[in-house]
């Protein structure tokens, strides 16, 4: 472990621009490099992405890996693994955080299979325990436990976060880090994945995982011409859209753009509303960070009102109608 040191995240961008989640991550690294006191370094691959090293700087990173290259411009996985690898083996940090992405869900178990060592996945949680070692707090069985995992005989220890979890750091700006070229020593012929085109899909509306206020429905909605009253609330809240996993099994709400819990997204809103939900645990999870959240249901035993700070107990089709109108009314 002597020669491990170190926290290093993955930065992941996309058509060059930084995801969140690479971010926040730098955040929970921060704290955690602060706490060990070690190195927080960043590790940032595509093409023509060199600037977005500055912004890297002011979040927090104190040195950022960068290779940069033609060959780089769309994530390719073997490309992206032979670097990792590259860099993992050459500066021996101790600790790699990955966003769970799906770039990151992608990556993380590849590399962690190059560099023979373990991967917890899908984190809620990271800290450092009484020994020194990287904890990963993984939700099981529906969010009913909290196991901390951790892997303390292989290094780096690896682990993934889905986005929303974790706080960016306050921006420093003028905040530098240090660069480190990495050289790009393959040639196309040497990757087996080709990219024959790209699409790009225009979001119709902005992401859940960035909207100040968010209104989710359940099951309990009751049907797919309940569920307007939900998109109506949402329309005159200015709220994003969400959902727990039945209303997308049904077909009512798109699960890739709008399931929120464990195995969806996570929202840190300033107002979350959630409409017909019972409160399973783990779409919980995916709501912990809302700083406010109002729960309307009709039984009033529902889990949900147990995470609430202001609950309705009552008939959604009679309650929603109402918010609407005074919504409209008071603007």
């Amino acid at each position: 472990m002597k020669e491990h040191k170190g926290i290093l995240v993955f930065a992941e961008q996309r058509a060059g621009k930084l995801s969140s989640v690479g971010l926040e991550l730098l955040g929970i690294g921060r704290k955690i490099a602060d706490k060990q006191q070690e190195e927080l370094a960043a590790v940032l691959i595509g093409h023509k992405v060199g600037p977005l090293a500055d912004e890297l700087g002011e979040y927090g990173a104190d040195k950022v890996y960068l290779a940069d290259n033609p060959l780089l411009d769309v994530y390719r996985s073997d490309a992206y693994t032979i670097l990792m690898q590259e860099v993992i083996q050459q500066y021996k940090p101790n600790i790699l955080i990955m966003g769970a992405t799906c770039i990151g869900a992608d990556l993380a178990p590849r590399v962690a299979a190059k560099v023979n060592t373990g991967l917890s996945a899908h984190c809620v949680g990271f800290d450092i325990d009484d020994q020194g070692r990287f904890v990963g707090q993984v939700p099981g069985f529906g969010g009913a436990v909290m196991a901390s995992v951790i892997c303390p005989n292989h290094y780096p220890q690896m682990a993934t976060a889905r986005p929303g979890f974790f706080e960016k750091l306050e921006r420093q700006k003028g905040r530098k880090a240090e660069v480190v070229k990495v050289d790009v020593k393959f040639k196309e012929e040497d990757l087996k994945i080709k990219v024959v085109g790209t699409f790009v899909e225009e979001l119709k509306s902005r992401p859940l995982e960035d909207a100040d206020i968010v209104v989710a429905g359940g099951y309990g909605v009751g049907g797919k011409e309940n569920w307007k009253l939900v998109e109506e609330l949402a329309g005159v809240l200015g709220a994003g859209v969400g959902a727990t996993r039945p209303p997308c099994d049904e077909g009512w709400a798109d699960l890739e753009r709008q399931m929120i819990g464990q195995s969806g997204k996570t929202v840190r809103p300033t107002l979350y509303i959630g409409v017909g939900i019972s409160g399973a645990m783990h779409h919980l999870v995916g709501i912990k960070n809302s700083k406010v959240v109002v729960a309307i249901n009709k039984d009033p035993n529902a889990p949900i009102f147990q995470a609430a700070d202001y609950g309705i107990v009552g008939d959604l089709c009679q309650i929603i109608p109402r918010l609407i109108e005074a919504m409209r009314v008071s603007s």
